[in-house]
């Protein structure tokens, strides 16, 4: 069973953000460096990362989509009170 997972996220303001920019990376643009570009989160200076997290130490909605993942996938949309993220899981243990 997984206890933790390794994720990196965007965070926009609104839901055509995130699909415009969930498009790019699916086009080939670095999930990175589309974090560090136009992420609201201070992880976008890293690309995103969060690092390794289990369950109850994120926002439901974020946490349920990012356990959902499998390694590698990108999420649709996810909203949550901070605004639309787009979730890479980079790992799971």
């Amino acid at each position: 069973m997984t206890t933790e997972v390794r994720a990196s996220h965007i965070l926009v303001a609104t839901e055509e953000e995130a699909n415009n920019l969930r498009n790019e990376i699916i086009n080939g643009k670095s999930f990175a460096d589309v974090a560090a570009e136009y992420s609201n989160c201070p992880s976008g200076a890293n690309g995103g990362d969060l690092g390794y997290f289990g369950r109850g130490m994120m926002v439901k909605p974020f946490e349920d989509a990012a356990f959902e993942l499998e390694v590698g996938e990108l999420s649709q949309p996810v909203q949550t009170q901070f605004g639309w993220h787009l979730i890479e899981v980079t790992d799971k243990k």
